[in-house]
């Protein structure tokens, strides 16, 4: 994408621009990168006491003066100004040359090297430049004086610094193969005895990427410099055409020019092909290897922090470049420095994700690297072929069917998969191991007609023994790898181009159109999902950020599960927020992106084929299909050039001019080279009459993205989040610059703060926020836990923002681990005293009652429980359990409050700028956090399942009823959504305990029994109340009934229901003393227990609505995802459940034979039971349907009636009720039992059972359960198998 303005006219280079050694200022040192050297350096020696191997080999401030680095200057700049595109004079000097001038001597190696840059504008768009550094005689005598002088100084110096004992010379030499006085004599300069050489650069700078046709232009003249030969015209010549004459080929087409020495060509796609993009990919593969490339693609993709790290500078733009190209139809929407500059190093603490490429020098290892924050870092060792990744990165989708496919492309041509190690050495090599030429040979007879397999020809290769193997797994063969021959099928056609850059184009286009199809593949039906604004656009730009975009829940349920973790997270991102956006802004085809006109119609196409052979939503892998198309349109662009440029010709110059020494790149011709000509006559004499004609508009289609038109600056200013720095600026840092940057990105942090806390409440509190217009709120697992893992990074980078030093991988839990620290030393501080009096107080007050001691408060403690688990390992995946459990305990601002509140340790470990001492901000960020208490989270239960918790039982008798006299064994056992704890035995008159078990999730049930033994067997138990003593959730579950024969219904053990009690930040005062006024069943059983007369009668409109009720829950249950839905067990059993329900409509108008005797449902079911029995052996004839009805129901009765648990006649009736939920026969059953003769003895005659319509609409309400698949948790049916 190029950055020209409309006005821009398409000239191929903008300028030509000299960089290196200005004479008249001399050697000024570099201070900025000699600074950071210096920090480096001295924090080397204060590793390694000061006699460090790196102090040997000079990589600090007491370098030799040919590896210090001194100021470079632009030099010249031709012309002086265009106004499309104004000069930037600080970011060109710095990026031509990264690291200063550079000095050598004749035993130095001196070959010029190449590399390309970028640089980023205000608004996002982009220039390209493209320099080659070569070195040249230092002719000036001052120069050369001067450097002997910096010579004897550090002489001097070292020999101050370094007379190490005898013996410890011989060790050095040893480690290091070198002796200090080799090393001396290698780095120093003799004015006597050698040359001196200094760095310069020539540059190009361009509105687009040609990466090939630049490096050519700039080595060509190069060549004609130091070539013996003078070139055929003056170098202004060539020079002149390439800014004046040469054109930017328009989209589509290709262009041919004149280099000093031989023809260039160039070509660029055609607005329905993929970007312009010329680096070569091969070279990205060769040095990392596929599965390192599509690892770190992925990290692209989550915007991750992605540190590239290499001695090359032209390595660190391919990759960069190569891994945001690849992105497509998605961009990266943050900060992008493929080359930073020395003096920029502090941009490495930026808070921001960002896509950075930082020059090693080839000595230090990566442990030297201090850098600020890892734990969102994937670092990137370029040379080495080595990549650390951040923690938990999700799988790309179909990951290894992808790494398969681009194998196959790489191995066609003759590129290894795992990637080349010493690739710059075997490059070349690698030229005998191609498949394709091979193949050709066979053309040409010179192998024998035998079928040609690839396989065979690769076999000795271990990285297909390797590859064979992942591939076994995967399914699909290698024996049927095709060896791809030229995919042009007329062979006469010859390309303009040498054969060698052709393979380029084609690896090239090759691999991007496997990279591009995932996406088509992974977003085929994005449309659908695009929730387009009701309002219009001017209210929709004001109030974007609030906005959703996408329905991201409705397309995440619609994919494979295994893309779950990678899509979440990627629906998340920045880039495919901006994404969404443009397809919102750009409703007609005219005004569309590029980018997004050429993804839509890809989309299309593959719609088109899943019409006939539907493959969405499938987790099935479909190849991709498109690249031959691809290659035939580079292919006949090379084959027919469709416009040669001028060649260039003498220019009017003055006798004498244009002459130079051989080996010196002359200063040029400033007034020949300053302006073009007047009209531009050359091109438009050559230009075709078709590009004449083209408006210039549509020539600029790939600027629309960047151009400066109002949608952008509506998408600039609306789309904000955080990226407010796009691209530090490249000028010469001063303090002010530097905290001026910073600012930027603490407003950037609490921005993103607030955006995302809003939005995971947002997603959280559901109901209200459809209300408000947010859109569908069904939020799913997977996405919850996204969020939540996108909280963690933020306050990773917060916490690592402006750091003195880096400790660990996690700066929150490094910083956790010094106050815990602080603490212990002095445990008498504040905050514990001051929770140890509220516990005091708390227990005098609700003494009256028996309740738990409430958890005490405690940030320590809270980092003690995690730092107990065993399975946490790292320290990023501390820092993160610990959010995880302060958010589920509603603690989080609250915790961290404390942990800021010691302003010491903030004061030690943070600089003056760091966004956690910029108070007012801190405050709105703590602020921002509480709002997550207003939600209930189980982030910490539902992710360590398998850690181990101590549960806190307290069981509450009924004062009254002597509980004290009691003296069977009583027994209890807890299930919730991940297990239960099987029988527990109680010690007798102990009521309150602790122990220890597996994660049992949310609870939902308690069994509490006792075995009948001893005099007096009868216990009133109110409730039990069980607590999580890490999570702090308390669960109440109420009873209110006897246990014991002949007591109530005479049941031993009861299944009691619970609910969680609102968290303990709110509720600490009323919880601790009284359990909470509701309605439960335990205080109408309780009633029932004295008399059940007295129970509160409802009606039959009351009874109705409470089966419809109840009913309408489990419905609604099963219509949840499956991650999300509640505990089924209360919707049966619970307080308003369908049992309490049924139980309400069989006791209405049910008869009492006398006063003081109960009489329970379960004696009219058995009733009724030995009714049906009897009529089946009198062998009444009953239609068939009636008959297994009836049979089936007394299978149940006698199968509860005979289970060995003791539980009673209420409990039996529970146990039915959902067994016949499960099985779908609730229904059939009241039909039996309303019909049954039995109902007439035992039922007044208004009651619900015998009127016929409530019946009906009773069977009806009852049948809607049959589609759900109901089952049931363990503890309801133990003891019964049918």
């Amino acid at each position: 994408m190029s950055g020209g303005g409309s006005s821009a006219p398409g000239r191929f280079a903008d300028y030509f621009v000299i960089c290196g050694l200005d004479t008249e200022t001399g050697l000024e040192p570099d201070e900025l990168s000699a600074l950071c050297q210096y920090i480096q350096a001295s924090k080397i020696r204060e590793g390694a006491g000061c006699f460090s191997s790196s102090a040997v080999e000079g990589e600090n401030f007491e370098q030799t003066p040919l590896r210090r680095t001194f100021k470079s200057k632009v030099l010249a700049r031709y012309p002086e100004n265009v106004e499309w595109n104004p000069f930037d004079q600080d970011a060109v000097g710095m990026l031509c040359m990264p690291k200063g001038l550079a000095f050598k001597t004749q035993a130095d190696s001196r070959d010029p090297q190449f590399h390309s840059f970028i640089i980023t504008r205000e608004d996002g768009s982009r220039t390209f430049g493209f320099s080659l550094t070569f070195y040249e005689e230092v002719t000036s005598k001052q120069i050369c004086s001067a450097m002997q002088t910096l010579y004897h100084m550090h002489n001097a110096e070292y020999d101050i610094l370094h007379t190490p004992p005898t013996d410890s010379c011989s060790s050095i030499e040893d480690c290091n193969g070198t002796s200090v006085s080799k090393l001396q004599r290698f780095n120093s300069y003799d004015i006597s005895r050698d040359t001196l050489y200094v760095s310069k650069c020539i540059c190009l700078i361009t509105p687009m990427s040609f990466m090939k046709a630049c490096k050519k232009v700039l080595e060509q003249l190069h060549q004609a410099v130091t070539s013996p030969q003078p070139p055929p015209l003056p170098l202004e010549s060539y020079i002149y055409n390439i800014l004046y004459e040469v054109p930017l080929p328009p989209a589509g087409r290709s262009l041919k020019f004149s280099g000093v020495y031989g023809p260039i060509v160039c070509q660029r796609p055609s607005t329905s092909e993929l970007p312009l993009f010329d680096f070569p990919v091969k070279e990205v593969f060769e040095l990392l290897g596929v599965e390192n490339v599509v690892q770190l693609f992925t990290c692209a993709l989550l915007e991750f922090q992605i540190l590239l790290y290499s001695q090359h500078y032209q390595r660190l733009m391919t990759v960069a470049e190569t891994i945001t190209a690849l992105m497509f139809p998605f961009q990266w929407q943050h900060v992008y420095v493929p080359i930073l500059p020395a003096s920029l190093l502090h941009f490495l603490d930026a808070p921001v994700p960002y896509l950075m490429g930082l020059h090693s020098n080839g000595l230090d290892d990566r442990s030297k690297l201090e850098l600020p924050q890892e734990a969102n870092l994937c670092f990137v060792d370029v040379d080495n072929h080595f990549i650390e990744l951040p923690e938990d990165l999700p799988q790309f989708p179909n990951k290894l069917e992808f790494i398969q496919e681009i194998s196959e492309i790489l191995m066609a041509f003759g590129i290894p998969p795992e990637g080349n190690l010493h690739c710059c050495e075997s490059g070349s090599k690698m030229k005998n191991l191609r498949a394709c030429d091979i193949v050709s040979d066979k053309r040409n007879g010179n192998i024998a007609g035998s079928p040609l397999n690839s396989y065979e020809l690769l076999k000795e290769n271990e990285t297909i023994a390797r590859l064979q193997a992942l591939v076994k797994r995967t399914g699909v063969s290698l024996e049927k790898l095709e060896v791809q021959e030229e995919t042009s099928s007329n062979k006469d056609l010859k390309v303009q181009c040498d054969e060698e850059e052709f393979r380029v184009y084609q690896l090239n286009i090759q691999i991007r159109e496997v990279f591009a199809n995932r996406f088509t593949q992974m977003f085929a039906d994005y449309e659908v999902f695009v929730i387009q604004p009701s309002q219009d656009k001017e209210s929709w730009f004001t109030n974007r950020e609030q906005m959703q975009n996408f329905d991201k829940a409705s397309f995440l349920s619609d994919q494979p599960e295994p893309y779950l973790p990678f899509l979440s997270r990627f629906l998340e991102t920045q880039m495919f927020a901006s994404f969404i956006d443009y397809k919102i802004m750009c409703h007609d085809e005219d005004d569309k992106d590029p980018i997004l006109r050429v993804f839509d119609s890809r989309v299309d196409k593959i719609r088109l084929l899943n019409v006939r052979t539907p493959t969405l939503r499938t987790s099935m892998y479909q190849k991709c299909t498109t690249i031959d198309e691809a290659e035939k349109a580079i292919e006949l662009r090379l084959v027919k050039i469709d416009h040669t440029a001028v060649h260039p010709h003498l220019l009017d110059m003055k006798i004498g001019q244009g002459k130079y020494e051989l080996g010196f790149f002359p200063k040029l011709q400033s007034d020949v080279l300053s302006t073009g000509p007047a009209s531009n006559k050359w091109t438009k004499r050559n230009a075709p009459a078709q590009w004449r004609r083209k408006d210039r508009q549509k020539q600029h289609t790939e600027h629309l993205r960047l151009d400066n038109d109002q949608r952008e600056k509506y998408i600039q200013e609306a789309r904000n989040l955080g990226s407010t720095i796009r691209q530090p600026k490249l000028s010469n840092l001063s303090p002010s610059v530097i905290a001026q940057t910073n600012w930027k990105f603490v407003e950037g942090l609490l921005k993103e703060c607030r955006n995302k806390t809003k939005r995971m409440l947002v997603e959280k509190m559901g109901r209200e926020a459809v209300e408000l217009g947010h859109g569908e709120v069904n939020i799913t697992g997977v996405e919850e836990n996204t969020l939540i893992a996108s909280l963690c990074d933020l306050l990773e980078r917060i916490w690592s923002h402006g750091l003195q030093v880096k400790q660990g991988k996690s700066a929150l839990w490094s910083h956790l681990l010094h106050y815990q620290e602080n603490r212990q030393r002095k445990p008498t501080s504040g905050s514990f005293s001051t929770s140890g009096v509220l516990l005091d107080s708390e227990r005098r007050k609700s003494d009256t009652s028996p309740a738990m001691s409430p958890l005490r408060i405690s940030l320590i403690q809270d980092m003690r429980h995690i730092q107990n688990i065993g399975e946490i390992k790292t320290d990023v995946g501390k820092a993160r359990a610990w959010v995880r459990l302060s958010m589920e305990k509603k603690l989080l601002s609250r915790h961290l409050k404390q942990l800021l509140s010691d302003l010491e340790l903030t004061k030690k470990l943070y600089k003056r700028y760091a966004f956690l001492r910029c108070d007012d901000e801190k405050e709105q960020f703590l602020y921002h956090l509480l709002s997550f208490n207003a939600v209930d989270y189980f982030c910490f239960t539902n992710v360590f399942t398998t850690v181990l918790i101590p549960y806190h039982i307290l069981i509450v008798p009924s004062k009254k009823l002597g509980g004290s006299m009691f003296t069977a064994n009583p027994w209890i056992c807890i299930s919730g959504e991940l297990g239960e704890t099987g029988v527990l035995q109680i010690p007798r008159n102990i009521l309150e305990m602790t122990f220890e078990f597996q994660n049992l999730g949310k609870l939902t049930t308690v069994q509490i029994g006792h075995d009948n033994s001893g005099l007096y067997a009868k216990w009133l138990v109110e409730y039990v109340m069980v607590r999580n003593e890490i999570t702090g959730h308390t669960y109440k579950f109420p009873c209110g009934r006897w246990l014991g024969k002949g007591m109530d219904d005479g049941s031993l053990e009861r299944i009691l229901v619970g609910e969680l009690l609102t968290s303990h930040t709110e509720a600490e005062e009323r919880q601790c003393r009284t359990p909470p006024l509701q309605q439960s069943p335990s205080m109408i059983r309780r009633l029932v227990t004295i008399s059940p007369n007295n129970k509160p009668k409802l009606n039959t409109g009351q009874i109705q609505e409470a089966i419809g009720e109840a009913v309408n829950g489990i419905v609604k249950h099963f219509h949840k995802p499956e991650k999300e839905r509640g505990s089924l067990t209360l919707l049966l059993c619970g307080e308003s459940g369908l049992v309490s329900a049924l139980e309400q409509v069989f006791q209405h108008g049910f008869k009492s034979p006398r006063l003081f005797k109960n009489v329970f449902i379960w004696d009219f079911l058995e009733k009724a039971q030995t009714y049906f029995e009897t009529l089946d052996q009198n062998e009444i004839v009953q239609e068939e349907n009636w008959q297994t009805r009836a049979r089936n129901f007394c299978r149940f009765i006698t199968a509860i009636n005979h289970t060995p648990r003791n539980i009673g006649k209420d409990g039996k009736f529970q146990m039915l009720v959902c067994l016949g939920a499960r099985d779908h026969l609730l229904h059939h059953w009241i039909a039996l039992l309303a019909d049954c003769p039995i109902t007439a003895q035992m039922y007044e005659e208004m009651a619900l059972i015998k009127d016929h319509t409530l019946v009906n609409s009773l069977i009806r309400v009852l049948q809607t359960l049959q589609e759900f698949n109901i089952t049931l948790e363990s503890s309801l049916v133990k003891g019964i198998d049918i």
